[in-house]
Formats: structure tokens, sequence, C-alpha cells
């Protein structure tokens, strides 16, 4: 129960990256959008690397005892880990969208997953039950909103996406899709969706 506490506060610090863009905006810190990508580029390569050391050197650093056997499951030990999938959905996020749909979709996935998570039984089932999806709809609405008002329709679309992607369970074969990797894209590709083409 602590780890998993432990998870869901790793979890929604990824709001951070969001904070600190909108912080470095707001007093003119030359923190642009394009800079902001780069940022977020050079942090999704940086996973890249530790999971591949981790992965296939072997390296079982201090770094590795004492963070990743607390914070990544049990399932993921022996492959690519969900804070890998974390920073890769959200880099390409902010790569491919304006700030008004990529900051909403991070923080879907930052804070709207770990706060469904509370709700849930946490068995993997093909679709979470009402209160969960439920949940996940009305913080990802909730989040959207600020970013998203001028199009009201954009903001249910985004947290549609995102209650999509935390809610139901795709499988290939015995590979099951993390979550991490879907919300922030769904949510995204849904808003731009939306803004583009109504």
């Amino acid at each position: 129960m602590a780890d998993e506490l432990k998870r869901r506060l790793v979890h929604a610090s990824g709001s951070g990256l969001v904070a600190l863009y909108l912080l470095a905006n707001a007093l003119d810190l030359g923190l642009s959008w394009t800079r902001f990508r780069i940022l977020m580029v050079v942090l999704a390569l940086g996973t890249i690397f530790l999971e591949f050391t981790r992965l296939h050197l072997e390296l079982e650093w201090w770094v590795y005892q004492r963070l990743y056997e607390t914070l990544t499951r049990e399932y993921e030990q022996e492959q690519f880990a969900g804070y890998g999938y974390y920073m890769l959905s959200m880099t390409v996020v902010v790569c491919l969208f304006q700030q008004a749909i990529a900051l909403p979709a991070m923080l879907m996935l930052s804070l709207g997953d770990p706060i469904s998570g509370t709700v849930s039984d946490d068995t993997l089932k093909r679709v979470k039950g009402p209160k969960v999806l439920g949940t996940m709809f009305l913080v990802s609405a909730i989040i959207a909103t600020p970013f998203l008002y001028e199009t009201p329709l954009a903001v249910v679309a985004a947290a549609l996406g995102a209650t999509v992607a935390d809610g139901v369970t795709v499988q290939f074969g015995d590979y099951i899709v993390d979550d991490n990797l879907t919300i922030p894209i769904y949510a995204g590709v849904l808003a731009w969706l939306v803004v583009t083409f109504v």
C-alpha cells in the first residue's frame, strides 16, 4: 500500500513539468514552447537510455535498488517500465500539438490517472467500472476546461479520450498497452480533431 502511494505521488509529480512551463511563461523567463519541446525530447531520450541500460546492460545501480524496486510494479521488472511510456507520451503530445491541447493532456496523465486509480480495485478488466470511468472523465474535464474553455466540445472530447485510454484495456496477444502511453495521446488527438474540424 505504501509503495502504491509512492507510485501515485511520483506519477502526479509529472504535473511539475506543466507548472514549470506555465510559471516560466508567466514570468517571461524565456522558456518558449520550442524550448519546452526540446526539454521534453531530452527527458524522453534520457528515460529511454535509463531503461535500455537497466534492461540490456543489467546495471544494478543504487538507483535501481532504491527506486526501481519500489516505484515499478513486478511485471515491469523485465520490460520497458511505465514511467518510460509516461515520458514518451508526454513528449509526443508536446511535439505534435499546441499548448492548449498538450498541457491538459499531460495533466490528465499525471493527475487524472492516479486519481482514478484511487477508486479502482486494481484488478485487470477489459473495461473498468462506471465509478472509475466517471471519475476519470470528470477530473479530465475539469483539467481541460481552463485550457479549452473557448471550445467546450474539445473539453468533452479530450476528457473522453483520456477516459477511454484509462478505462479500456488494449491487448495485442500477451502484450497489454500501457495507459501511460495512451492517455495523453488519445486526449490530444480527440481535442485536436474537434478544434481543427468542428
